[in-house]
């Protein structure tokens, strides 16, 4: 089976023909279509999976990455009319991200005429969560009527590493207590026993957890009536600051992208090394934490740019944390694609294993 997988960003496109079959798993094609919208670029995502069609060539069905699937989707799932509405009112959840997730999938489904597509939620990985992990300390009703509670994302990534991490071990998922960590511009970090997520860094929305790259992570909400009431600063504002100008970019006044933090700390610039010890702090607090929750862990498991390539980042984190016990650290390239074009077939063929 020859799976096109698509990864729709708001202004972006990654996507990959992957072809499975008893030889194997093969990335056929690859690529990226960027600036979306933009002069030079793109002129929307219909556009994009025009040009996406065009290098994949024939496929027999397509995959695509949905980021928030509600309550609802606990596993990947053929997208009918009903999974379609489903992902819709899920644009309220996450404004961002579904709206060019359902727009590609529009594209994808007018272009390619009768060829199956499947939906795989970023959210999915943590329908697992308890009650008392997920729930705010907000009134119930807030909950059950208007769904606020944390959802998670980077499910798949979360997913792939875990079970990668398990083999590396050499134990079944079942027997594995892991804390993953995902590492790019946007993070998080997973609580993972028995190959289900038990707890997550990101929250409600992707803006919470640990400092991303323009992202502020955890904040006191007060922080927003401050800003608010003393600066006259209006939702829309607060919203972009804690978006689009917080995390590393806004504590180093020099860039999102940590190779370049990197580079300036060790040339002397202090607002780039202060960003980079808030970055690692932030993350040990969530690793300690979760050990407790987890009571040990395996392995703590690093994946995405900054996690697989940043040695000097990965022993900053843990440093300190040996006094939590014996563990492995484990880096594994992340393979969403890949398992994106599984769970394709899987759901297609009708089949249970993962």
């Amino acid at each position: 089976m020859r799976v096109l997988v698509l990864n729709a960003g708001s202004s972006s496109l990654k996507y990959q023909v992957i072809h499975l079959d008893d030889g194997g798993e093969r990335v056929e094609v690859k690529g990226t279509v960027e600036r979306i919208g933009s002069p030079g670029g793109a002129a929307d995502h219909r556009d994009a999976v025009r040009e996406a069609l065009e290098r994949a060539g024939s496929v027999d069905a397509v995959g695509h990455r949905v980021v928030h699937g509600g309550e609802k989707y606990r596993d990947a799932v053929r997208i009918d009319a009903e999974v379609e509405r489903m992902i819709e009112e899920c644009c309220a959840l996450a404004p961002l991200h579904n709206p060019p997730n359902l727009a590609c999938y529009r594209a994808a489904r007018d272009l390619l005429g009768g060829a199956p597509h499947v939906a795989v939620f970023d959210t999915a990985f943590f329908q697992s969560l308890e009650p008392h992990v997920f729930l705010y300390g907000l009134p119930l009703e807030y909950y059950e009527r208007d769904h606020i509670r944390r959802y998670g994302f980077h499910g798949t990534s979360h997913r792939y590493v875990s079970a990668r991490a398990a083999q590396l071990l050499g134990k079944p998922p079942e027997q594995c207590r892991l804390i993953t960590c995902h590492l790019g511009n946007g993070c998080s970090i997973c609580a993972v026993r028995g190959g289900r997520a038990v707890d997550v860094s990101l929250g409600f929305t992707p803006i919470e957890g640990l400092i991303m790259g323009t992202r502020c992570g955890d904040i006191d909400p007060g922080v927003v009536f401050h800003l608010m009431r003393a600066k006259g600063m209006s939702l829309d504002e607060v919203e972009d600051l804690f978006i689009r100008r917080s995390g590393l970019l806004g504590l180093s006044g020099r860039s999102n992208d940590m190779r370049d933090l990197v580079e300036a700390a060790a040339s002397g610039n202090e607002r780039a090394r202060l960003a980079i010890d808030v970055f690692c702090y932030r993350a040990k607090k969530y690793i300690g934490a979760y050990w407790a929750v987890l009571g040990g862990a395996d392995a703590v498991v690093f994946t995405g740019g900054i996690g697989e390539n940043r040695a000097g980042i990965r022993r900053q984190i843990l440093d300190g944390l040996e006094h939590l016990g014996r563990f492995e650290t484990l880096v594994v390239p992340t393979h969403e694609e890949l398992l994106i074009a599984r769970d394709t077939a899987r759901v297609l063929n009708g089949t249970e294993t993962r």
